[in-house]
């Protein structure tokens, strides 16, 4: 079975060659020292994690050269869902263009980030999938996400970690799951069941989730429900952010598995299997 984390990050060491950014709200490391692809990729195979999505911190600041520098030497194992600065006086034009650099699979839209309708559309004509993080409370429900899915047929968009409100833990953190599970109507919009241990006080095997996560389940199918991790932040071993959904959740068939632990995703982003 191929396993495919739906969101990691790796960062440099803040220099004043490379300082880290300072954005409004800030977005501090996951870990005090630096986050290499080497000890990436050494965390995955102690897992069984083949590949895995590579999401640049905002910390990075609009760049996403270290992430694209891994896929270049690991193109086989890691790809990028690139930060884009829809600001920025060239964003537009961007678009059309931005997964032929190599290694980019698509677009990572902060739940901060005021999207322009132009973004969607654009996107939308150039067959871009976007991560859209829209962890509550913030600046854009997920309300909108429905006008832009039903406006804009043709945008695969996957919403990241389930929606779950940032700093809570338990029924508190899924506070919005209705609202979630009510987006699963529109056939292109996807979801991420990612970093889900760090929302609970639970411990593993963390069955305060499962319920949760059958729900989503139900409401998206395996084919548009993402595993993932966001590794940095777990309170785990990454190895039992695996198995919390290949052992612990006996509803899974075998084939659920195959599609929620890497093949839906890849199909999903276009990368390639």
């Amino acid at each position: 079975m191929l396993i495919v984390d739906s969101q990691v990050h790796i960062w440099a060491a803040n220099t004043p060659q490379r300082p880290w950014v300072n954005l409004n709200p800030p977005y501090p490391p996951h870990r005090p020292q630096p986050f290499t692809k080497d000890d990436l990729l050494r965390e995955m195979d102690g897992a069984g994690v083949q590949r895995a999505v590579l999401v640049p911190p905002p910390l990075e600041g609009w760049r996403n050269d270290l992430a694209l520098e891994a896929t270049c030497t690991h193109p086989d194992r890691l790809g990028v869902m690139g930060l884009f600065d829809v600001d920025a006086p060239d964003a537009r034009s961007r678009v059309a263009s931005w997964c032929r650099q190599p290694g980019m699979l698509g677009l990572r839209i902060m739940s901060s980030q005021i999207a322009a309708d132009w973004l969607w559309a654009e996107a939308e004509r150039a067959g871009v999938p976007v991560m859209r993080s829209v962890s509550q409370p913030h600046l854009q429900p997920l309300s909108l996400i429905a006008h832009i899915a039903e406006r804009h047929p043709g945008l695969r968009l996957t919403i990241d970690h389930m929606g779950m409100v940032t700093g809570k833990k338990d029924a508190a953190a899924f506070a919005h799951l209705d609202d979630l599970l009510a987006l699963a109507r529109y056939p292109n919009i996807a979801v991420k069941a990612s970093a889900l241990p760090l929302y609970t006080t639970d411990s593993y095997p963390y069955r305060n989730l499962h319920g949760y996560i059958r729900r989503a389940y139900d409401a998206y199918g395996p084919r548009r429900l993402f595993w993932g991790t966001d590794y940095t932040r777990m309170p785990c071993t990454y190895r039992q952010v695996v198995t919390l959904f290949t052992e612990e959740l006996p509803w899974l068939t075998a084939d659920d598995k195959e599609w929620i632990m890497g093949r839906g995703l890849c199909e999903w982003i276009g990368w390639k299997l």
